[in-house]
């Protein structure tokens, strides 16, 4: 089961509307559904919050120590409580998918990804799961940092947004540790069309 969401970014306002900013923008809708709220918590470098499932905890984190430092605040949390990697699911942008395709993996390379290169060198492990949130590529690889600093175009940002919420019915099934389950529902090729009550608010943290 996972015990630790972790969702991956930069802390700040001129970063919070950046593609790099997508695993923010899926644990900021975990903890909405989860109905709770992340506060700071210097231990661990981030922002965190704390929620119990059938008696057990379950944390939620964002990292508030850059991108490049993620892994700092991620085994930080997970040594203090004794979490393994492989109940670990930590969310981020992924520059191989198109906007509004997300997929589910366990384990791998970090393919270049800054924030999972540290949190592989901290946990000493690759061993963890990941949520992949599509966010297109530039085309060219040296327009790879700009292009994940920058807002996504209006359309993109609502195939975003769908795709996380999409991701939503199967937080049940992640909590209870059915990870066959959730990624037959994460990875339905068709995610349907939220109702406009479900929305992300825009804007918001």
């Amino acid at each position: 089961m996972i015990k630790l969401f972790v969702g991956l970014g930069n802390p700040g306002p001129e970063y919070e509307a950046t593609r790099h900013n997508a695993g923010f923008w899926w644990l900021d809708a975990v903890a909405r559904e989860l109905r709770t709220t992340l506060v700071p918590e210097r231990s661990y470098w981030g922002l965190a919050a704390r929620v119990n499932v059938s008696g057990e905890a379950r944390w939620l984190l964002q990292p508030q120590t850059f991108m490049n430092l993620s892994g700092k605040s991620v085994a930080a949390l997970a040594r203090f409580f004794k979490i393994a990697p492989h109940e670990i699911l930590v969310a981020h942008d992924e520059l191989d998918f198109a906007p509004g395709v997300v997929k589910l993996k366990r384990g791998g390379s970090h393919g270049g990804h800054n924030g999972l290169r540290d949190i592989h060198a901290q946990l000493g492990s690759s061993d963890y799961w990941r949520l992949r949130i599509g966010i297109g590529h530039p085309g060219v690889k040296h327009e790879v940092v700009h292009w994940v600093l920058k807002k996504p175009a209006p359309d993109d940002m609502r195939r975003i947004e769908d795709a996380i919420i999409h991701t939503l019915p199967a937080l049940p099934t992640l909590l209870a540790g059915d990870m066959d389950k959730a990624t037959q529902h994460i990875h339905t090729t068709e995610p349907p069309r939220p109702k406009p009550a479900r929305r992300l608010p825009e804007g918001e943290d």
